[in-house]
């Protein structure tokens, strides 16, 4: 039981009914703050039964949670929501928060020595993150020096492509004066960081995604991402399946599209997806943002046995979001995701070598193939 994820729901169900913007603004970042939590909640009981102080949590959030402790179930959000027009938003939100980590739990998971797969030690680059070129807060240096400061050998800038004009998706112009400056950043850092020129592709309706053919060549890396029909319970496993056969993707990423509290997703058939991911040799990535966390590690259990590769990914738009990667990290550890099905602890000349190959359309890898490394 991830007490502090269960916490985290129900000051969301609790947000979801207040009348005023700013009590729906406190008990969201509430929620937040509990997430975001480094101990377990319990770790915050003193004696006596009160809760220690805890930035972000005033007396009512302070209620609900010692309910939870106490009793398992809150009488605050029930009542709350008993008298509200959407009475069963309570199960809504625990069926939308499903398989999250809180982020004591992703700390637990890192530490947990009984679980295989790969470490920190191991994770050398991340392959999505947002800069100033399309919806992120910082400019490539910034980026680069951070990756630099975490130990990384390399990352890709994955902005936006042009056909997501509401995330500022970069147009094929500012794309190529995008690498000129890549360029000039690798020429610096030469030896010690390569930053790889990548995009995160729009998935359209029909699977294919929003650039041509010729416009991908132009990239490193193609990560593939929906964006749209991410609230339908409408199958969709054609439309993913289309995605990561088309030539030039290397990653498909966050998956399902969903959002913690907030939105289910796209419902497919994965196992499929999972198994022709792996027959063309796209990686599935699991995304790190705490908000997403896509896939999960449920999810990831059935991708390994389809014998898929593996992206683990911050999604950051800013430095610090970087750690976000950590929470990727961790649901693979849970999903016992073998070391050598993470391309994100290749070395550079084998991540490119692959990614080359990829994007002509010339091989097909997957998993079961690669020999584990030590």
């Amino acid at each position: 039981m991830d007490t502090n994820q269960k916490i985290a729901a129900l000051l969301r169900d609790l947000a979801s009914v207040q009348h005023s913007a700013q009590r729906k603004w406190a008990y969201k970042r509430a929620a937040s703050t509990i997430l975001g939590l480094e101990l377990p909640i319990e770790d915050f009981v003193q004696p006596g039964g009160t809760l220690a102080k805890i930035p972000n949590i005033g007396p009512s959030s302070t209620r609900v949670i010692l309910e939870v402790l106490q009793t398992g179930r809150s009488a605050t959000v029930e009542t709350a929501l008993a008298g509200s027009p959407r009475p069963r938003e309570d199960e809504r939100t625990q069926a939308l928060s499903e398989n999250f980590l809180s982020r004591a739990q992703v700390v637990a998971a890192l530490a947990n020595k009984r679980l295989r797969g790969l470490r920190l030690d191991d994770y050398r680059g991340d392959l999505q993150m947002h800069s100033t070129w399309s919806d992120g807060t910082q400019p490539l240096e910034a980026l680069a020096e951070s990756c630099i400061e975490r130990g990384y050998h390399y990352c890709a800038i994955t902005d936006h492509s042009y056909g997501l004009p509401i995330a500022g998706g970069v147009s094929m112009a500012n794309l190529k004066r995008q690498h000129q400056e890549i360029d000039v950043l690798n020429k610096r850092f030469e030896g010690r960081f390569r930053m790889i020129k990548g995009i995160e592709a729009n998935i359209r309706a029909d699977g294919s995604v929003d650039m041509t053919r010729e416009e991908l060549q132009t990239l490193e890396l193609v990560v593939a991402a929906p964006h749209s029909a991410l609230r339908t319970e409408a199958d969709q496993t054609a439309r993913m399946i289309a995605a990561v056969q088309q030539p030039g993707v290397h990653i498909l990423g966050h998956p399902r599209g969903r959002k913690f509290a907030t939105r289910p997703g796209v419902s497919a058939n994965w196992d499929l997806i999972f198994e022709a991911a792996a027959e063309s040799g796209v990686a599935i990535e699991i995304d790190g943002d705490p908000s997403r966390q896509d896939i999960d590690f449920t999810l990831a259990r059935r991708a390994v046995a389809a014998g898929c590769l593996f992206a683990l990914d911050s999604d950051a738009h800013s430095s610090p979001e970087l750690e976000y990667a950590e929470t990727a990290v961790a649901h693979a550890r849970l999903a016992g995701v073998p070391k050598a099905q993470v391309i994100n602890s290749w070395d550079l000349d084998e991540l490119l070598s692959w990614a080359a190959k990829r994007r002509g359309g010339r091989v097909r890898d997957n998993g079961k193939r690669r020999r584990p490394r030590a």
